[in-house]
């Protein structure tokens, strides 16, 4: 059997020893003996499995895969079927270049996902009627809660908020839980009443019953929020506008909901991504990641992330959301199909999917099955008395797979796999269901007055790619664009970006966990079922707790569920009061904007000399709010690097406070196979399967965020009211206590067999050789450059954990280069920056990961040397301190190859840094040398001016021509 470990794990043998050597340490045992404190450590984790070879994994994933049954789905409620173009299969989702990006934050060499995302934002735009939207959300039914809060921040003295009883029943589960939180008032409605004291009002369009009103029926409650000063919150589809009215038209000021429909398999619930949309009013307190058109410092057009002030990496508690994780990759596969198929396309679709919903309900009526619907989309009711389970399994004779509404009712959705086959399949099984004397015509349809009459998708990009060729090379023109894994290190502290493998990715696009609708009935999922489940156990099993969540399909949403778990027991046992969360300084800003959104009072706990908690300020914190004192979050090892020898002590003092202890697993790369924190005193933690466990980060999203905790907090992990084809009026039987956190009972459920392959091809004894690697190769790292750029915090025996600080500030003091002109520097140099200036303002925090092998690693501590001498020079004069290669840093091709030159160094200086002279000067050296270039299509960004300027949809054709 041939192991998967040397092909995840970057250094072995001789390169392996080296480093060792290098350290200082004999074996990788004993660098975790030195670095990790002694009560922490374990040798093996028991529970794990064996470690198993590639071909072993796909047939037992093949296994679980065929477990699933596939059926023609017509259960709707958010999730519908749909067709993948085989090109934005091939070359977006199974393609590295696209799905082993990280988040945007260095503009500069992340153009191709920034240009795509703005195509989505104008999508969304376009089809909406609204201002300006984000470049994605987690899910529907998380939108439609963030539009809730969006709409409280504005309306500031109002706390109720009103929602219609025909929305999705998942998205009322996730706003109830939401709600709750944040003792937000709730409250059903028809809207005949609005008064002073309400925030907004929820909608659902198309109604999740399918039906539609008149346009005068719906500009009638906007008008009457409008008079009660309340925000209308529409959650919208996105197929459906390619024909209706959009909610912009009539009234709407938010629109939130998913872009599943374009193109995005239902993958048991996800990873899908969802929508928001406002006014223009309304753009500051729009929450999630903002693509915004700027310029470089040419004047050439380019994008960046914009308004980055509201977020919760700045903002922190007062951030207007503790979104991290956003779906990009599904963004651009669903911005994708909107741009090969254009406007006419869409509403091809669209106009198929209501023709075959009209078409049912006329054939249907005419064989006697009570039809209640008349105006709809997609989505229609049937009233068969005491008869709905019945019609259900009659169904599932033709496999097929309906919505129970009540023992009575059953609705049935049409999506764009819907044929005239399956319509004919529909009228056979259910052609006894009904009477007789039930036999009638409808007259079915949508309001005439609720046609759209305004265009959309107008943009040239939305026109120009209708060939499988031209988009083909339009998508490797983007992809080109920007900086991914396959090209090289992304030594990004704190954001884990190891290898993705292809062996891992394989199994998400088979037709056996791609096309399971997540209500689907038990026994349709029985191989994702026991796919959770063990994927549960193991995860257990890594952190040493007792029960585990997969429902969180972010990070942040895991850090949400495990304060949500501490809340609920605080108030299971009278203890109301505990509503104060300790957070040390140098956390992440996720960790106070979720403590808020969880209803906790966020007090901050100082940081010591030595990058660890201030346990002289932790202790006075602990005495003033000993009495409300609910949790405090710790990371481990700390968000400086570091194993704190005083985690023990921390957990501990909080616990003889009656507070709980809350551990994020940011930083579990670090601690998988050789110590759990369910062990050394944490309660709950949310772990990062985009981080630890190989799901690719895809640009800014997918994410899977478990949430693990220990049995006394188990009752209160997330939950779930819908299961197997209906509602069950009550949280699921799992976890009772608790409500929804996301969309779907198991989240992102589409990606859950990507960190399932990872374990079983690692092993547990795979898993701990990771951990270890990775600590050596940031240790390494650290002794690389530590004499000539400082390691700013190290732990026990001198060491750092799976990352390390390198401080900039000295060197901006004493030359003027910031840590911004580094980052910059470093593209020219053929690398991703590291982390800037987090958790400490003008450093780099690098993370190497496991994954690199010595010659890539080597090649950035040398890049970090030679930048570092570059600056020297700067300071020697040299350089001019306003031009140098520096400042100038990134040189895109047109810069250094086009007209003339004029600065102070050679255009070799600018483009080729880290080549000698000797290979300079040797032409067949020099071409090798030089074959793999990355060469940034942009300069410079400023920033300011895109924010000053704020344009967030697609650019007129006009500003290229200019350039």
């Amino acid at each position: 059997m041939t192991s998967f470990l040397p092909r995840h794990i970057g250094a072995w043998g001789e390169d392996r020893a080296a480093m060792l050597e290098r350290v200082g340490v004999k074996s990788l045992d004993e660098l975790m003996e030195a670095a990790l404190p002694a009560s922490l450590t374990r040798e093996s984790i028991e529970g794990l499995p064996a470690a198993r070879s590639e071909q072993e994994v796909l047939e037992r994933l093949a296994t679980l895969a065929d477990k699933n049954t596939v059926r023609t789905s017509m259960i709707g409620q958010g999730y519908y079927d749909t067709v993948t173009p085989a090109a934005i299969r091939r070359n977006v989702l199974e393609n590295p270049s696209w799905y082993t990006a990280y988040t945007p934050y260095q503009p500069e060499i992340s153009q191709g996902r920034l240009e795509a995302l703005v195509n989505f934002q104008t999508m969304v735009t376009d089809l909406t009627g609204m201002d300006i939207a984000n470049s994605s959300m987690l899910d529907e039914a998380t939108a439609v809660a963030e539009a809730m809060l969006l709409a409280r921040r504005v309306k500031k003295a109002r706390n109720k908020v009103l929602m219609s009883e025909d929305v999705f029943d998942a998205t009322r589960a996730v706003v109830d839980t939401r709600a709750d939180a944040l003792d937000i008032e709730l409250v059903e409605s028809d809207f005949r009443q609005i008064d002073s004291d309400v925030a907004a009002i929820i909608l659902q369009y198309p109604a999740a019953s399918g039906h539609l009103p008149e346009l005068h029926e719906l500009e009638t409650i906007t008008g009457r929020a409008r008079e009660a000063g309340a925000l209308v919150i529409v959650a919208a589809d996105l197929m459906a506008l390619a024909l209706l009215a959009s909610p912009g038209s009539w009234g709407a000021d938010i629109v939130a909901g998913t872009t599943q429909r374009f193109g995005v398999p239902m993958a048991g619930g996800g990873p899908h991504a969802g929508y928001l949309a406002v006014k223009d009013a309304h753009k500051r307190q729009l929450p999630g990641r903002l693509v915004g058109v700027s310029k470089d410092a040419d004047g050439a057009v380019a994008y960046r992330l914009a308004l980055q002030t509201r977020e919760q990496h700045i903002r922190r508690e007062k951030a207007t959301s503790n979104i991290c994780t956003a779906q990009v990759l599904l963004a651009v596969m669903a911005s994708t199909y909107a741009v090969y198929h254009g406007p006419d396309g869409l509403h091809r679709i669209a106009q198929r999917i209501h023709n075959h919903a009209v078409s049912l309900a006329e054939r249907l009526s005419q064989i006697g099955v009570p039809v209640t619907s008349t105006s709809f989309f997609d989505t229609i009711e049937l009233e068969i008395p005491g008869g709905a389970d019945r019609a259900l399994r009659h169904l599932l004779t033709e496999n097929i797979t309906g919505w129970k509404v009540d023992e009575s009712t059953i609705r049935l959705s049409c999506d764009e796999r819907t044929s005239a086959d399956v319509v004919d399949r529909i009228v056979r099984a259910l052609e006894g269901s009904g009477t007789e004397a039930d036999k009638t015509g409808i007259d079915a349809g949508y309001p005439a007055s609720l046609e759209r009459k305004d265009e959309y998708l107008t943009h040239p990009t939305f026109h120009r790619y209708r060939t499988e060729t031209l988009l083909m090379r339009y998508l490797k023109s983007l992809a080109d664009k920007d900086y991914a894994l396959d090209r090289g290190m992304i030594p990004l502290g704190s954001c884990t970006m190891k290898l993705n493998s292809a062996i891992e990715m394989t199994p998400i696009t088979w037709h056996g966990f791609a096309s399971i609708h997540p209500f689907a009935p038990a026994m349709d999922r029985l191989g994702y079922l026991e796919l959770i489940e063990e994927l549960e156990a193991w995860l257990a099993a890594v952190t040493g707790y007792d029960a585990v969540s997969l429902q969180p399909n972010a990070g942040s949403q895991g850090e949400l569920a495990g304060l949500l778990a501490i809340r609920g027991y605080h108030v299971s046992r009278g203890d109301k009061k505990r509503t104060v969360c300790l957070i040390p300084a140098s956390a992440h800003g996720t960790n106070a904007a979720s403590a808020v959104l969880a209803g906790f009072r966020v007090v901050v706990v100082g940081t010591a000399a030595d990058g660890s908690i201030d346990m002289g300020d932790l202790e006075a914190k602990i005495a003033e709010h000993r009495d409300v004192l609910g949790a405090i979050m710790i990371t481990y090892p700390s968000t400086h690097g570091i194993y704190e020898d005083s985690v023990g002590d921390v957990c501990s003092r909080v616990h003889a406070a009656g507070g709980q202890v809350y551990i994020d697993g940011a930083n579990l790369n670090a601690l998988v196979g050789v110590a759990r924190p369910g062990e050394f005193g944490g309660d709950v933690s949310h772990l990062n399967l985009h981080k630890t466990f190989a799901i690719p980060h895809g640009g800014g999203g997918p994410g899977v965020g478990p949430v693990a905790a220990r049995s006394h907090l188990a009752p209160f992990l997330p939950s779930h009211p819908l299961t197997d084809n209906h509602t069950t009026g009550s949280a699921a039987a799992k976890f009772p206590g608790a409500g929804a956190v996301s969309q779907a009972p198991y989240g992102s459920a589409g990606i859950l067999p990507i960190s399932f392959a990872y374990i079983l091809l690692m092993g547990g004894e795979g898993l701990r050789m990771a951990t270890q690697s990775a600590v050596l190769a940031a240790n390494y790292i650290a002794t690389r450059v530590d004499k000539v750029l400082p390691v700013l915090y190290r732990g026990p025996g001198g060491l750092v954990g799976h990352e390390c600080i390198i401080d900039l500030r000295p060197l901006r003091e004493e030359t003027g280069i910031s840590v911004d002109d580094v980052a910059k520097r470093l593209i020219d140099y053929g690398f991703h920056a590291p982390t800037m200036s987090f958790p400490v303002a003008g450093t780099l925090m690098i993370e190497p990961t496991e994954s690199e092998d010595l010659g890539e690693i080597d090649r950035l501590c040398d890049a970090l040397l030679q930048i570092h001498d570059e600056a020297r020079s700067v300071y020697e004069g040299v350089w001019p301190p306003d031009d140098n290669p520096l400042v100038n840093a990134p040189h895109t091709a047109a810069s250094a190859l086009v007209g003339e030159w004029s600065h102070p160094y050679s255009r070799a200086t600018a483009v080729y840094p880290a080549l000698t002279d000797e290979v300079l000067t040797n032409p067949a050296r020099l071409s090798a040398a030089t074959a793999g270039k990355y060469w940034p299509p942009v300069r410079r960004i400023d920033g300011p001016y895109g924010d000053r300027n704020l344009v967030c949809a697609c650019p007129p054709i006009e500003s290229y021509r200019e350039q």
